[in-house]
């Protein structure tokens, strides 16, 4: 019964959640490539976000002096994530150059979390250093070459180079992944914090990188690169800091967190689904 009355008494609120759920639903839905037929030069499942997109912008009017409350403000904050969940979810449709140069723009940051991790191994413990060292002794010469081969990539858009920057993602991940369960071996618990806080650091960028790669990639290309991942997602999940990966994309996109967060889980389940 308090279902049906929170819908009585909060109808706006009801109804802004339907139309949320109705624009995240069709957003993704378009990714995967479901159209359900075509409506007039779209498709319906457009139509069906914009409607949503526009009806929850015609719920979302001010206030009166004085009355906004907490639940207003949350409302107002859900459509907002919402409608740029909504406009996120085409990222699919991207070229192979805006992403190229949206992981190089990723680059200065990659750099900074990878010399991090370079210094991490002075404040292990004697013991843990040197399995610190040989699990993320490649991440400097991937850094380079992925920002190489992106750059070579913008320079002379190609099917081949694109092809080579796929695989060297898939392999910087494998990589980051494969450091990851190797440093959760270490048993002291300070040298353990302090190895996946690096690593994780390196960790939020690679993955946003792939999620980004793998967006313009066909689903061959999507199968071959799954082939090369030995190492799941699932298998590493358990170590990923979710939290601080929100708010690293949240920043580096100057958007909410709750749209990051949102656009992570979203990449790892199409991800896992492709095979990851």
């Amino acid at each position: 019964m308090n279902l049906i009355s929170n819908i009585w008494n909060y109808p706006r609120t009801s109804a802004a959640g339907l139309l949320i759920a109705a624009a995240t639903v069709a957003g993704v839905l378009s990714q995967q490539g479901i159209t359900l037929g075509s409506a007039g030069t779209g498709t319906v499942i457009s139509l069906v976000s914009a409607l949503a997109t526009a009806l929850l912008g015609l719920l979302a009017k001010d206030p009166e002096p004085g009355q906004a409350t907490g639940t207003s403000a949350k409302l107002g904050a859900l459509m907002l994530c919402a409608v740029l969940v909504t406009g996120s979810l085409p990222l699919a449709g991207c070229s192979g150059r805006q992403v190229a140069q949206d992981i190089v723009n990723w680059t200065p940051a990659l750099q900074s979390a990878v010399a991090v991790v370079d210094s991490t191994a002075s404040v292990l413990a004697p013991a843990d250093a040197p399995i610190f060292m040989a699990a993320t002794a490649s991440f400097d010469a991937a850094t380079n070459l992925l920002v190489a081969q992106c750059k070579a990539y913008l320079a002379n858009p190609s099917a081949s180079l694109l092809a080579q920057l796929q695989s060297q993602v898939v392999t910087f991940q494998q990589q980051v992944n494969a450091s990851l369960l190797q440093t959760a071996r270490i048993v002291n618990p300070n040298s353990q914090t302090h190895a996946l806080a690096a690593i994780n650091g390196v960790a939020v960028i690679i993955n946003a990188i792939f999620g980004l790669i793998e967006s313009i990639s066909s689903k061959a290309a999507a199968a071959q690169m799954a082939a090369q991942a030995s190492i799941k997602i699932s298998q590493v999940q358990p170590y990923l800091d979710q939290d601080r990966a929100a708010r690293f994309v949240a920043e580096h996109y100057n958007e909410p967190t709750c749209l990051a967060r949102i656009q992570i889980a979203q990449a790892q389940a199409t991800a896992i689904q492709s095979g990851f």
